[in-house]
């Protein structure tokens, strides 16, 4: 948590304010007792009407004051807080977008999602409580032994007494609830990890009649959280009663002793009342403190939670030796060697071939191959972790990310489209697309028919993961946006699969136009799609089994020959 407190730098200004504020309102409170000592005591006792209205207007006049103190730091604290959870949320998202795949991969989605929100609120809460009670606490506390032990240092001994009992209840409950909060934020993960895959995934657990399969799982989860959850708060439940009970028996105890010393003449009514008022201040600082290490706990294994993410280093840095290769899009894979991590063998091994501006390139193989981790690797979604990648002679890993990826178009598997327009949509991949750069890509693509039969034509609005059209228009819409971005190198993953034949060649004739001299890589498991290829890469076990053309690896490439065969007829493959 103290390794967050650098993000409160901007709010310095209210974080003073609120420490001063509170400071005097503490003071204040303090003060009051004493005025009412002496009020009682010589204004009510001796019957000074006088002394009685000045002493009740002094008392009025700093109540007045610290109801203004008190007010003014609730309103800084809570801008102080809320501003810092905006910085904290900013950090982590800006931090998170650095990441490789390797690192979302690692942490999971629905775990990131908790932590910059749930964690985050936590930390914020915690933070809002820290500026109240970090400084009236203590005063409190210290404050009101001093000046009970001036009232009655005899008296005093009773709170020897309670003080260090109240101190020992709360270390113990608070130091056993620290592990059981940690753990709870860990099972908020998992419920978000089952919340997500039943929201994305209803369609095919309804069409598999999984839905008790599902409720049972999430219902197991939310047990699971309940029950550390119900057994944490048990756990702190039990720290008001026996604070309340201490506090109470301290009182009553106060009150008895007190009036045994009013009895011997050693004290006067107005003190004991004032005595009796501090002894109270000291057991609510306390009692505020103890709030505060009740929800410390909990705050502590979310701020652990952020600082690992923040403290986590993207595995995919910018080089020290940032070079440009400038315009061309050749692509050259030499030796290339992946494995993902803890894999027990590659998903690659020793690939090496070239992809040249001007053609196409096809990638084709069996089902779990590497081919879409080959073409991942191109903009550094994962590094190599031997041989090289150039394009246009420069190894990827000395570009920056940014003029790397700039001079791609990628059209990923699953089409990933955003809410918003589909004129928005398409506008993603070039932010100053003009109207007519964006009706040209649609038109390349196959789009503009399914888009002005739509009653908003380009202005129609995309629901959330673009639910509300088929996979055939969302996979035309994500080559539109790739086509609009006017890349060197484009990269089709499989980008063909929802489309029917006949739109898939009209796309494929109009592409071959469209990407004159620019790099083509296609992925795709339809041999019609890549039959025409200047040049088929084909994968096998995570190895090149063989390059050429189509008639070429016919009569060379047994691994091939297997794949058209499976696809064509006799007539057709000749």
């Amino acid at each position: 948590m103290l390794r967050l407190i650098k993000f409160l730098k901007p709010y310095s200004f209210q974080v003073a304010c609120v420490l001063i504020l509170v400071l005097l309102q503490s003071l204040s409170e303090l003060y009051l007792p004493t005025l009412m000592s002496r009020l009682v005591d010589v204004g009510i006792v001796n019957g000074d009407i006088p002394y009685i209205m000045r002493t009740g207007g002094v008392m009025l006049l700093v109540a007045g004051c610290c109801a203004c103190c008190a007010i003014s730091s609730v309103y800084f604290a809570a801008r102080t807080a809320s501003g810092f959870g905006k910085i904290l949320r900013s950090k982590i998202f800006s931090h998170v977008e650095n990441f490789s795949l390797q690192e979302f991969d690692r942490f999971g989605t629905p775990s990131l999602i908790t932590r910059t929100t749930n964690d985050v609120t936590q930390v914020q809460m915690l933070t809002l409580m820290m500026l109240r009670i970090f400084v009236s606490a203590p005063i409190m506390c210290a404050g009101g032994v001093i000046m009970a032990v001036s009232m009655d240092p005899t008296l005093s001994l009773v709170l020897v007494v309670a003080v260090p009992v109240l101190a020992v209840i709360i270390a113990i409950i608070t130091g056993k609830s620290l592990p059981l909060f940690k753990a709870m934020q860990g099972k908020i993960d998992r419920i978000n990890l089952i919340l997500r895959e039943n929201l994305s995934g209803v369609r095919v657990i309804r069409a598999f009649n999984r839905t008790d399969y599902e409720k049972k799982r999430f219902n197991e989860a939310n047990l699971d959280l309940t029950a550390t959850a119900v057994r944490v708060h048990r756990m702190m439940a039990t720290l008001m009663p026996v604070l309340m009970l201490v506090m109470n028996l301290t009182a009553v105890t106060v009150i008895w002793f007190g009036g045994i010393r009013i009895d011997a003449g050693y004290m006067q009514v107005g003190a004991l009342m004032a005595f009796l008022q501090y002894a109270m201040q000291i057991m609510f600082s306390l009692l505020m403190a103890s709030m505060l290490f009740m929800m410390i706990p909990r705050a502590a294994a979310s701020a652990e939670r952020i600082n690992e993410i923040l403290d986590t280093r993207p595995s995919i840095r910018d080089g020290a030796q940032v070079r440009d290769g400038g315009r061309g899009g050749l692509v050259e894979f030499n030796n290339v060697t992946f494995s993902y991590p803890g894999a027990e063998k590659p998903a690659l091994r020793n690939v090496s071939f070239q992809a040249k501006p001007g053609e196409v390139t096809a990638i084709i193989g069996g089902t779990g191959v590497g081919k879409t981790t080959l073409i991942n690797l191109i903009p550094r979604f994962y590094d190599v972790d031997s041989g090289s990648i150039m394009i246009n002679g420069v190894d990827v890993r000395e570009m920056t990310q940014r003029d790397l990826r700039a001079k791609i178009g990628l059209v990923p598997q699953k089409a990933v489209l955003f809410t918003g327009t589909i004129a928005d949509n398409i506008r993603y991949g070039k932010r100053d697309a003009t109207d007519e750069e964006i009706r040209h890509a649609a038109d390349i693509a196959q789009a503009t028919g399914f888009i002005f039969d739509l009653e908003e034509g380009f202005n129609f609005v995309i629901s959330r993961g673009g639910t509300n059209l088929s996979g055939g228009q969302k996979q035309r819409l994500s080559i539109a946006r790739a086509l609009a971005r006017k890349p060197e190198i484009y990269i089709f993953d499989d980008s063909f699969s929802a489309l029917d034949f006949r739109t898939e060649a009209g796309l494929r004739r109009a592409l071959r136009k469209e990407t004159a001299g620019a790099c083509v890589l296609i992925v795709s498991q339809r041999v019609s799609t890549i039959m025409g290829a200047d040049r088929i890469i084909v994968l096998d076990e995570g190895e090149v089994a063989g390059i050429g053309r189509h008639k070429e690896l016919i009569e060379s490439c047994r691994v091939y020959r297997e794949i058209v065969s499976s696809q064509l007829s006799g007539g057709e493959i000749a």
